[in-house]
């Protein structure tokens, strides 16, 4: 069980990094294609295209192959297709290039997450958070290395190339290590199905918490250095408090779903992050907002891991077939949000439209309920599974 924990734990490391790795390499690729802002943002669309398209899919291949083929076959073809948005020549094949990574992202994404419940009953406790967790290091080291590259002047194709065999050696290792799992072929049936209503109240959820993400991620040090008037350190900083409590609060939130209940934890810690951003938008200074942000960073760390993991024991529904679905109406949230909140904030300005970011934290505490669906755990994350082969 360890030779798997370590495993899984692996590609939600690399997982983290290599998507940090293109991130950082974006504003390079934008200057060599000559790409406007507008361009930039349509074709970075096509990465959340790509997702779209495969995370429906995924749960229908898990059914057919089993997670641990379809995890193996992902994170492969997710760290060979890193090089390709830089290796691009025209901003028509980066797109393309884009579609594919961010599809080989949106499968691995299902597949190592059911992978991560497969442990997790395993051992019989919660463990959800920390495989999370390590999504957030995986991202904090690429983003790092990526930095150390471009200040040692390594070029980006020579860095992604270098990132790409050393990650693809790394997952090759973890591969063969991964939990046994059988395809279901009595139980694959049609690729798309109507979610039950236990799904809808997890997916409900799971869009308010990405929502958030998303919102703290495009829009945290514009309110920092255009609202408040900031200094650029400052600026940064926001985003900064808000992924260092985030990857905090998933390293602690195993424990505490352990010691108090799933329920319990989203509620509390997502009030929490409801009433800390209110009150820092309402002071309208920048330590506040700082402080803010990094409650909302702490309160929703959890909430993602919690309902993924809840999403695999939804009576009568496939693990991989419940998650996809999940995953699916969450990363709608992820995609819809930031958008939202620049709309809004074009007609009564930016704080008061990241107002919506508190009031999503709040409607998740309202809607925790949802965790307690008979089926699902006696309000906790782990439930033995009924056949320990699969």
């Amino acid at each position: 069980m360890r030779a798997e924990r370590l495993a899984v734990a692996t590609l939600f490391f690399l997982n983290g990094a290599v998507l940090a790795s293109w991130f950082a390499h974006i504003p390079a690729v934008k200057a060599r294609h000559g790409a406007s802002d507008a361009q930039l943002g349509l074709v970075l669309l096509a990465m959340a295209v790509g997702a779209m398209i495969a995370l429906p899919l995924a749960g229908w291949l898990i059914g057919r192959f089993g997670s641990r083929t379809v995890t193996r076959v992902s994170a492969s073809a997710f760290c060979l297709a890193l090089p390709l948005p830089v290796l691009s020549p025209s901003l028509t094949l980066l797109a393309l290039a884009l579609v594919l990574l961010g599809a080989c992202n949106g499968l691995l994404d299902v597949a190592m997450n059911t992978q991560a419940a497969r442990v997790e009953r395993r051992y019989g406790r919660a463990l959800m958070s920390s495989f999370h967790a390590l999504f957030s290091v995986g991202g904090v080291a690429g983003a790092s290395l990526a930095g150390a590259a471009m200040a040692a002047g390594i070029g980006d194709r020579t860095h992604v190339l270098s990132i790409s065999v050393v990650a693809l050696a790394a997952a090759g290792s973890a591969l063969p290590r991964l939990v046994p799992s059988e395809p279901d072929d009595e139980r694959t049936g049609p690729v798309f199905v109507r979610p039950s209503g236990a799904l809808l109240g997890l997916g409900a959820l799971a869009f308010l918490g990405l929502l958030a993400e998303g919102a703290m991620g495009d829009w945290s040090a514009v309110y920092l250095h255009d609202t408040l008037a900031a200094p650029p350190g400052v600026s940064a900083a926001g985003f900064a408090a808000f992924s260092l409590a985030m990857a905090a609060g998933r390293f602690a939130g195993d424990r505490l779903v352990d010691g108090f209940g799933a329920r319990t934890v989203v509620r509390v810690s997502s009030a929490a992050a409801a009433t800390g951003l209110a009150a820092a938008l309402l002071v309208g200074d920048p330590a506040a907002a700082v402080v803010g942000f990094g409650l909302v960073g702490l309160g929703i760390a959890n909430v993602i891991p919690v309902l993924f993991g809840a999403a695999t024991r939804v009576p009568g529904t496939e693990a991989g077939r419940g998650l996809a679905a999940v995953a699916t109406t969450g990363y709608l949230g992820f995609l819809t949000g930031p958008p939202l909140i620049g709309v809004v904030a074009d007609g009564i300005g930016l704080g008061p439209a990241l107002g919506l970011v508190s009031a999503g934290c709040a409607l998740i505490a309202i809607g925790a309920g949802a965790l307690s669906t008979p089926g699902l755990g006696r309000d906790n994350v782990v439930v033995p599974p009924a056949d320990p082969s699969r």
